[in-house]
């Protein structure tokens, strides 16, 4: 009975909602995670009786059809990149990006990647590191004995050097837009790749046109709404019970068939 396969994919279907559900209630305290939805569309469709065709040797058209669904398939689960709300920790190297942009990692291999994570430390050379240790760029090193560390909203790093009453500019932090970043890979570790579909990455000044503003001591939290997640889940839940009683309906049927022919 096709019910039994329709039914199939829809628990399948509501099985990966609520694991994307369950993920971006686990990352909910992550810095600077962006939550993740699920997108279907129905199955491919048998037309019994195909809407509009001829009925009759007179023309006569049919107005209504006979389409037997599928069912239900996952086309991907689409990620929102929304801002959130910044927590402020006091501590002088956690960064918050207000606006457009991520901030660029150099990794081990050489290649780039883009986080909101802004929860950076100093190496033992000095150098501003994200939680891994690689490297931030543009790379800065903070002078020894240095007191002061001050980030400006354009991402202008200053430091009050030893012998010194007067702040100084060791660099600046860029940060890099993407046409769409919701095209960008998530690798883990609150890191993106780009990828075809993000398109090249376009680095520039924070605080300019088009780049948001950098806010020294806060950290960007989840943008993750707690009571929609579990509303979500409720729904989805309920879809897959309802699922697994058209299987059962449809097993009862079956059986039933059986038995009158039998």
């Amino acid at each position: 009975m096709q019910a039994l396969q329709t039914a199939a994919t829809g628990m399948a279907a509501q099985e990966l909602s609520v694991q994307v559900i369950a993920n971006n209630i686990a990352n909910m305290q992550t810095t600077g995670y962006k939550k993740q939805t699920a997108a279907f569309q129905d199955l491919i469709y048998q037309h019994v009786r195909r809407v509009g065709a001829q009925s009759s040797d007179q023309g006569t058209i049919l107005p209504i059809g006979i389409d037997i669904g599928g069912g239900v398939k996952t086309v991907g689960t689409p990620r929102s990149m929304t801002q959130g709300t910044l927590s402020q920790t006091g501590n002088d190297l956690d960064l918050a990006v207000t606006g457009e942009g991520f901030f660029k990692i150099l990794m081990p291999d050489g290649t780039f990647q883009y986080t909101r994570d802004g929860t950076f430390q100093m190496d033992n050379q000095g150098r501003i590191v994200n939680a891994q240790g690689n490297l931030v760029q543009p790379q800065i090193t903070i002078p020894q004995n240095s007191s002061g560390l001050t980030v400006s909203p354009q991402g202008q790093v200053s430091v009050t050097q030893p012998g010194s009453t007067t702040s100084t500019i060791i660099g600046t932090l860029d940060l890099t837009r993407f046409v769409n970043k919701a095209g960008l890979l998530p690798v883990g570790n609150n890191l993106f790749q780009e990828t075809p579909a993000s398109g090249p990455p376009q680095d520039g000044l924070a605080n300019a046109e088009g780049y948001g503003s950098i806010t020294q001591g806060s950290l960007e939290q989840a943008n993750v709404d707690v009571v929609s997640e579990m509303s979500n889940m409720i729904a989805a839940q309920r879809a897959y019970e309802m699922n697994s009683k058209v299987i059962s309906a449809a097993d009862e049927m079956l059986q039933t068939t059986a038995a009158l022919f039998r």
